[in-house]
C-alpha cells in the first residue's frame, strides 16, 4: 500500500509538467476537485502551482449523487459540474484548471464552455503519484503522437488483426482524430496526465468485425486482466454479442445490460498507445484504489477499443468500457503502424 503523504520530489513533479502547460509567475488557474477526489493529488496541484509563483484557487463540488445502475469508472465524463454554472463560470476564467475530479472533464457537456474561455485544462488521472512519476511527460511524447495523429488523419480506413481472432475494420471519414502526450500548451485545449496515446472518434456505422480480447489483454472499468478469451462482435458500430462461458464474459454481458441503453454497446473511441514508458503489466502491481488505468491505455504498441459516448457519431451515455489489446498488427490504408503489438514504420 502506497502512502498518501506528500513528497517534495512530487511537488516537483506536478510544477514541472504545469510549466509544459504554460503556466506562469501571476497567473490565476484553478484546482477543480470533488469531495471523493484523491486529495493527495488536490494538495500537489496547489503546492505546485505556488511553486511556479501562478496564484491558485479552488473549485471543490460534492461528488453528485450515484444515479447510474452499476458503478461508474473511468468515463471521462464527470458530473460534478451539473448545474453548477457559477463553478463553470470561474474555470472558464482561469488560465489554466489542474482537473482533478475522480472521472475528469473530457466528455463532460460543461467542457466546451470552460475551453471557449480560453482556459487550458489538465486531467490529472485519479492515480497515486507514484504512477503518475514513472510517466511523467516530455516534448519527445508530442512529437511521437503528432506523428501519430497526422498518419491517422490522412488514413481513410484502419484495420486491426491479432493472433487472437481480432479482424475488425474501420472507416475513417468523418472521424475525428485526437492526441493526448501528458500536458497541453494552446489555449482552449485539454489534455489528461499521464499521455501518449493516438486515437479517433469514428462516425456514425463505421466499425465492423470481431473484437477477440485475449489473456493478459485488460478490461479497465473492471481493472482486471481477461483470463480467458472474450469475442465480441461489431456491427455498424454496436456490439451485437458477446461469446463465451466466462466469468469475464458474463461479467461483460451484465453491466453492458444494467445500462439498459443500446448506445452503452457503440463504439466510443478507437486508436493505439504510444508511451513507451508505461507497462502494460503495472496493473498488478497497485491496489485498485491506486490506479486508473491509465497507463493501460497508454503503453506502446496497443489497440484501445471503447465503448460509450461518441459526440462524432452523436451518442451520449455513461456505459463505458476502454478494452487495451495486446499483440494486434493495425494499419492504414494497408501500411501497419503497429505490428505485432510493436511500433512499426515511421513510428517505432
Amino acid at each position: 500500500m502506497l502512502a498518501d503523504r506528500i513528497e517534495a520530489k512530487w511537488i516537483e513533479l506536478f510544477a514541472d509538467v504545469f510549466a509544459r502547460c504554460k503556466v506562469a509567475r501571476g497567473d490565476v488557474c484553478a484546482v477543480l476537485s470533488e469531495t471523493q477526489s484523491r486529495a493527495l493529488n488536490v494538495q500537489l496541484a496547489e503546492l505546485a502551482l505556488a511553486r511556479l509563483g501562478a496564484r491558485p484557487f479552488h473549485v471543490v463540488v460534492p461528488t453528485p449523487p450515484q444515479a447510474a445502475p452499476v458503478p461508474i469508472r473511468s468515463t471521462g465524463a464527470s458530473l460534478a459540474l451539473r448545474d453548477m454554472e457559477p463553478a463553470v463560470a470561474a474555470l472558464a476564467a482561469a488560465r489554466f484548471v489542474a482537473d482533478c475530479t475522480v472521472e475528469g472533464l473530457m466528455h463532460a457537456p460543461e467542457l466546451p464552455r470552460i475551453l471557449q474561455g480560453g482556459a487550458r485544462v489538465l486531467y490529472i488521472s485519479n492515480e497515486h503519484p507514484e504512477a503518475l512519476e514513472r510517466l511523467a511527460p516530455s516534448p519527445d511524447d508530442e512529437r511521437r503522437v503528432r506523428a501519430a495523429m497526422r498518419l491517422l488523419r490522412a488514413a481513410r480506413e484502419m484495420t486491426v488483426v491479432s493472433p487472437a481472432g481480432t479482424d475488425l475494420r474501420v472507416r475513417l471519414e468523418g472521424a475525428r482524430v485526437g492526441g493526448v502526450w501528458g500536458y497541453t500548451e494552446k489555449p482552449g485545449t485539454l489534455s489528461h496526465w499521464p499521455g501518449g496515446l493516438c486515437l479517433c472518434f469514428p462516425a456514425p456505422a463505421s466499425v465492423d468485425g470481431t473484437l477477440v480480447l485475449a489473456p493478459g489483454d485488460a478490461n479497465l472499468t473492471f481493472k482486471r486482466y481477461v483470463a480467458v478469451p472474450v469475442r465480441l462482435v461489431v456491427e455498424s458500430d454496436y456490439v451485437v454479442r458477446i461469446e463465451g462461458d466466462s466469468l469475464d464474459a458474463e461479467l461483460m454481458r451484465d453491466y453492458f445490460a444494467a445500462w439498459g441503453d443500446r448506445d452503452a454497446y457503440a463504439v466510443s473511441h478507437v486508436g493505439w498507445g504510444m508511451n513507451t514508458r508505461a507497462r502494460w503489466d503495472a496493473l498488478v502491481m497497485y491496489d485498485r484504489r491506486d490506479v486508473n488505468g491509465t497507463e493501460q491505455r497508454a503503453f506502446a504498441g496497443n489497440f484501445l477499443y471503447s465503448t460509450g459516448a461518441n459526440e462524432v457519431a452523436g451518442r451520449y451515455t455513461l456505459g463505458h468500457f476502454d478494452l487495451p489489446l495486446r499483440n494486434c498488427t493495425i494499419a492504414l490504408d494497408g501500411k501497419p503502424v503497429v505490428e505485432g503489438g510493436r511500433l512499426a514504420g515511421e513510428l517505432a
